[in-house]
């Protein structure tokens, strides 16, 4: 019970921890580094708890009765909610930290209190989410959830792009918020409470509804596709570590809805699966795409993380199958991957996104055409970003390559010799895998060598310098955690494992991944390649007359090349963007060269989100042109509304018959 009382109360000083702030100046960062401190000592208290837990291991739980005409507040505490609530109080922590010098209330008077406000807000009802049992009060933290993401990302208001896209956003979350009132209600009806307890039976009608309902409610949170409108603007625009907070986190709170529901009812169908499969697989490869084909550097990263969830999708769906078909190994692998990438997810999407803020901080923009030839004045940023880039292309030693390995592993094992419990299709997850972290390599790599690499493209550039320590610490931390779970995940292993348990309703031993995949064998291999890398780097760092190397690249035959023959972002990812121009529809601006001396003239090409840009925002265009004219039929006569319902009545009479 001490280890529950301590996540609430963390939960209480994270949501109350920027309000103290106002009593100070708008100029003074003394009222910011109050936040930061309340914000340090919730997470600290949450993280003491979940360690009591897993001590402990024993479900704790609280019922108190309260004003409201339906439910309770309910919370509970298992290892289900523990890995989320992990990530939970680590980013912001580290998130806050980064915002002492990134966004100073001393240069941000307008707007840092709010961004105070509403960031730990944003933290302490993501905590809440998690540990409500009670669908009632489930919702409530939902919506401050939803809510204080939306205040926290569009600080800067008087921006017309960062206003577009938070509306876009409060929009988006408030139709699968919808999605989540009927889901809920629709539960009480079938269960008779508002209680989330695991149900032991029900019809394969009503649990089918309950799953497509949960889809496409917690879908809209976590970016699947195409329901992932609101998340590219919403990252580019927010402050970075914001950004950080919402891509790193809060999109796992809609992983976390699904994941909860299909625990809390049985798997009824062999379409559950298959559908999240197929949901991944078109998230995952056309994020990645999508990923490819941005200049913007924090849209790159927005994307990234779609085709991360897009991943985690795959899992669960394999996942579901192997627990509709009974086969432990597939439940195993796919759900501990997929809750072991929700971690490394989290922390090297962090990593990267904070990484972003700092370029930003220096060049003013985020466009990576514009940049270029920072690794020579910020070396250590660079290298954190290498990091967080081959942690997220799935590359040892980092995180990353675990909880894809782990989820191939369970893909292949869909093809046995068993007719009966083989499942072929499932395996073109495997392929889609391999597509998606080629893809990757491809996109880290466009954005390693225009953003560091190469030549400045812009005279910024000279002023640069190296990232203050208060930068620099919060992603120290997010690349140190990343190297661990990559050379030595065990013991996240061991948590990951009993929430598979409890997720499948398993009486099999928590450590029985262990047995289905050697990670004892990766553990060794990946302590010697980074063993290995660290050796190498220093003999190249000791190598004497490595400075006489000559320096320069080969011309191409100019004899004084301009900083403008060099490959940008752009055309670095031409080939793929042509390639895959059926999914991302590039607007391409050409000129026309004519005449012996002709005039100057500019390429550009832009490409934009397809589902935003090309249907949703067209169809609401067209509603408001058209949808005025109806107003005609409102004329505020109590006679003509009789009539109304008079004709209505008529026609049901109608079709009745």
């Amino acid at each position: 019970m001490v280890s529950l009382n301590l996540i609430l109360g963390a939960i209480a000083i994270l949501c109350v921890s920027g309000f103290p702030a106002l009593l100070f100046s708008s100029r003074s960062n003394h009222g910011q580094r109050l936040t930061t401190f309340l914000i340090a000592v919730g997470s600290v208290l949450g993280l003491s708890g979940a360690g009591l837990f897993l001590a402990s291991g024993n479900a704790v739980s609280i019922q108190l009765r309260w004003q409201l005409p339906w439910g309770n507040f309910s919370a509970a505490l298992d290892v289900l909610s523990v890995v989320f609530l992990s990530l939970i109080f680590i980013v912001p922590l580290l998130g806050s930290v980064y915002g002492l010098e990134y966004w100073k209330q001393s240069e941000h008077p307008e707007n840092g209190q709010k961004l105070g406000v509403f960031f730990g807000l944003l933290a302490g009802s993501m905590a809440l989410v998690v540990v409500a049992r009670d669908s009632i009060l489930f919702i409530v933290a939902w919506e401050i959830m939803a809510l204080s993401a939306f205040f926290a990302a569009t600080v800067e208001d008087d921006n017309c792009s960062v206003r577009q896209a938070g509306w876009v956003y409060l929009i988006a979350t408030h139709i699968g918020t919808l999605c989540l009132f009927a889901m809920f209600i629709l539960w009480s009806q079938f269960t008779g409470s508002f209680e989330l307890s695991p149900v032991l039976t029900m019809s394969s009608k009503a649990a089918g509804t309950l799953f497509i309902l949960a889809l496409i409610g917690f879908g809209f949170k976590a970016g699947i596709m195409p329901l992932h409108v609101w998340l590219p603007g919403a990252h580019a625009n927010a402050p970075s570590h914001v950004s950080a907070l919402m891509s790193g986190v809060m999109l796992k709170m809609g992983i976390y809805g699904i994941v909860r529901m299909t625990q809390l009812i049985p798997v009824t169908d062999i379409w559950w699966g298959s559908v999240l499969l197929i949901i991944g697989i078109i998230s995952g490869v056309a994020g990645i795409v999508f990923s490819i084909s941005q200049n913007d550097i924090k849209k790159m990263l927005a994307y990234s993380s779609i085709e991360n969830i897009g991943i985690i999708c795959i899992a669960l769906g394999l996942a579901l199958l192997g627990r509709y078909q009974g086969r432990s190994d597939w439940v195993f692998l796919g759900f501990g991957g997929a809750l072991l990438h929700v971690v490394n997810h989290g922390l090297f999407k962090s990593l990267l996104f904070f990484n972003a803020g700092t370029v930003i901080h220096v060049m003013h923009t985020r466009d990576i055409n514009q940049m270029g030839g920072l690794a020579k004045k910020m070396p250590l940023t660079m290298i954190l970003f290498v990091l967080g880039a081959i942690a997220i292309c799935a590359l040892p030693p980092m995180n990353g390559f675990m909880s894809e390995w782990l989820i191939y592993i369970g893909l292949f094992k869909t093809i046995t010799g068993d007719a009966v419990q083989s499942l072929p299709f499932a395996a073109l997850g495997a392929v889609a895998l391999a597509t998606i972290g080629s893809l990757a390599v491809a996109a880290f790599v466009k954005l390693a060598g225009a953003v560091y690499l190469g030549n400045p493209r812009n005279e910024l550039i000279n002023h640069a310098e190296e990232s203050s320590p208060v930068l620099l610490v919060p992603m120290c931390i997010c690349a140190v955690l990343c190297l661990f779970i990559g050379v030595y995940p065990l013991p996240v292993v061991n948590v990951l494992g009993g929430a598979t348990n409890l997720w499948a309703r398993s009486t099999e031993p928590a450590m029985s991944v262990l047995h289905i995949a050697p990670l004892q064998l990766i553990c060794i291999i990946a302590a010697v390649l980074l063993s290995a890398i660290i050796f190498f780097l220093l003999v190249f760092r000791l190598w004497p007359g490595k400075n006489d190397i000559a320096k320069g690249t080969w011309d191409c035959g100019y004899a004084r090349p301009t900083d403008k023959m060099q490959y940008t972002g752009s055309s670095t990812g031409d080939t793929l963007v042509k390639l895959f121009g059926f999914i991302l529809w590039p607007v391409s601006q050409k000129p026309e060269i004519s005449g012996a001396f002709p005039r100057r003239f500019s390429f550009k090409s832009v490409v934009n989100d397809t589902i935003l840009d090309k249907i949703i925002l067209p169809f609401f265009r067209f509603a408001g042109h058209y949808l005025p004219m109806v107003r005609v039929f409102q004329m505020g006569q109590t006679h003509t509304y009789v009539l109304y319902i008079l004709i209505i009545i008529i026609v049901l009479l109608i079709v009745g018959f």
